[in-house]
């Protein structure tokens, strides 16, 4: 029976919980399984580790720690913006996810952890940074002929 080794492509269906069991993603709920290449650093390090040697049909529980994850939280990851960096109708609310570009022009994402009348303090760190996470996977499928290689080379 095949297992996956580094470089396989595979596809997976995965649901990620914290450790009460509340639910905070399922590949599900977009009806297709993720297909990824194992070894290319598209998922967690530790998620693609525990895919290899799974073989196809597997189900397997994974528990990561924040360093395995997100890493910790950083109190230093904030930044204040002026509220006139929002659209005039925005309602702003403590807690609130919000979208942004960065003066780089990079695509990112924020909570507001406080606002005056002229500015907003976002909090940069990832959601789920400081969090230990729980992953069921489930192994769909295992494409062997795929490898760094081939994928490379066209």
């Amino acid at each position: 029976m095949k297992t996956v080794t580094d470089g396989n492509s595979v596809k997976l269906h995965y649901k990620g919980m914290f450790p009460d069991g509340e639910i905070f993603d399922n590949s599900r709920n977009r009806a297709e399984p993720l297909e990824v290449l194992v070894g290319s650093g598209r998922l967690l390090t530790a998620f693609e580790e525990a895919l290899i040697g799974m073989k196809e049909g597997q189900i397997k529980s994974i528990k990561l720690t924040p360093e395995q994850a997100y890493g910790p939280i950083n109190p230093e990851a904030t930044m204040t913006v002026a509220k006139s960096n929002f659209p005039s109708n925005f309602e702003f609310e403590v807690g609130y996810p919000v979208r942004g570009v960065s003066p780089q022009g990079q695509q990112v994402m924020a909570k507001i952890t406080s606002f005056t009348d002229d500015e907003v303090v976002l909090d940069m760190n990832h959601p789920l940074a400081g969090k230990d996470l729980n992953f069921e996977i489930e192994l769909v499928e295992i494409d062997e002929a795929t490898t760094k290689e081939t994928i490379s080379d066209e």
